[in-house]
């Protein structure tokens, strides 16, 4: 056996201070116990403390190559809304988590997405403030994400003239917005404007101060209000050819245009979290509110990690004495201590659900429960890994 030097001692006790430092420095570093619950599918629930506060975590760690992720709206439609946990049962996924911001009010136009989402690589919504997306693309034998700030729309294209235009939203007083029939059956405008019937790339009906006409099922409509209105009267009539972009950008020197196009989902958050393997904040540039960011709520997150797994985080809150949630910027340094290189922040607050083998596994903090939400990111495994 060979005896132990001074030098030797002494590295070995600045191994072992080094190590206890991190577990007091960064509480929950090595709490979290994964147990696997299906091949490519770990879970782990963590009582984390800041400071004398208790917080509750739901932690799902993925393999990509073993199960896909897609996104999937509430009652398949752009304005439904329906529970993470019932989406994820009608598409038979085995884990779930509520996705992007949407439009929460008492409206007709409730569900609608405050922010960019695609789904089956049609663009549903456009984006709001540059915001960041999380960008799904699935191939055949393993899963890849990407986060970026983007902006992203939809534009017509008539008589050699590119019009942006909004997309599956509230029309405003000088407006141009699409819809298809993802959005629902009728347009839900009112009165006073002018309505485009597109099919087959052609104008085939046009509607003159009547609203809420019939969305076709293999096109697509165009009402338009205010200025804009007198815009496209000069432009469209009957017959005339009509042309149809999808158009992204971003404000970041890191360009998404390549994600973007091979993504086939994507979905809204606010704020990346984490970027290259440091705290990457952005909500400022994103025009989210100071108390969104600086005060304690639910979160759901997801995160790329340094071992090439991927993380689905929720974090229960407004529960005092129980789960107290977190900052943007806690939240933000939880998933560095736990490995994360790239992370961002979905909608979280009432929305904030967790669903695994058939049950919610988080507590949300709505008084009546899981909260109906906008869509989802369901996991299901592949094909050749299923049980």
């Amino acid at each position: 056996m060979k005896a132990i030097t001074t030098n030797h001692f002494a590295r070995y006790a600045r191994s072992v201070s080094i190590l206890l430092f991190l577990c007091v420095a960064v509480p929950g570093l090595h709490a979290q116990e994964f147990k696997a619950v299906h091949p490519g599918v770990e879970y782990a629930k963590v009582e984390h403390k800041i400071g004398e506060d208790p917080v509750k975590i739901n932690l799902l760690r993925l393999d990509l190559t073993k199960v896909r992720l897609d996104v999937k709206l509430g009652m398949d439609m752009v304005l439904g809304t329906e529970t993470t946990s019932s989406i994820a049962r009608r598409h038979g996924a085995v884990a779930a988590i509520n996705s992007g911001f949407f439009r929460l009010d008492n409206s007709i136009f409730a569900g609608d997405p405050a922010g960019v989402l695609m789904i089956d690589n049609v663009l549903l919504s456009e984006s709001l403030n540059d915001r960041v997306a999380m960008m799904i693309e699935n191939g055949s034998a393993e899963t890849r994400v990407h986060f970026h700030r983007a902006e992203a729309g939809n534009a017509i294209v008539v008589r050699g003239r590119q019009i942006k235009v909004g997309t599956n939203r509230e029309r405003q007083g000088d407006d141009i917005v699409i819809y298809t029939r993802e959005f629902n059956r009728t347009a839900l405008t009112g009165p006073g404007g002018m309505e485009f019937v597109v099919q087959n790339g052609r104008v085939r009906r046009v509607f003159i101060g009547q609203g809420s006409n019939v969305i076709p099922e293999n096109g697509y409509l165009i009402s338009a209000s205010g200025t804009r209105r007198d815009e496209l009267r000069s432009l469209l009539r009957v017959g005339t050819r009509v042309g149809f972009l999808t158009l992204h950008s971003s404000p970041e020197s890191i360009t998404p245009e390549a994600a973007f196009g091979r993504a086939e989902d994507i979905t809204n958050g606010v704020s990346h979290l984490i970027r290259n393997g440091s705290v990457h904040l952005t909500w400022e540039a994103e025009k989210a509110s100071r108390a969104f960011a600086e005060n304690r709520h639910p979160r759901t997150a997801v995160a790329k990690m340094k071992d090439g797994k991927f993380l689905m985080i929720t974090v229960d809150g407004r529960q005092p004495g129980v789960s107290v949630g977190m900052t943007l910027q806690e939240l933000a340094e939880y998933l560095l201590s736990v490995g994360a290189v790239d992370a961002i922040n979905l909608d979280g607050g009432g929305s904030t659900t967790m669903f695994l083998d058939g049950r919610v596994v988080n507590t949300p903090s709505d008084q009546n429960g899981e909260r109906k939400v906008g869509d989802a990111i369901i996991v299901t495994l592949r094909p050749n890994n299923k049980k």
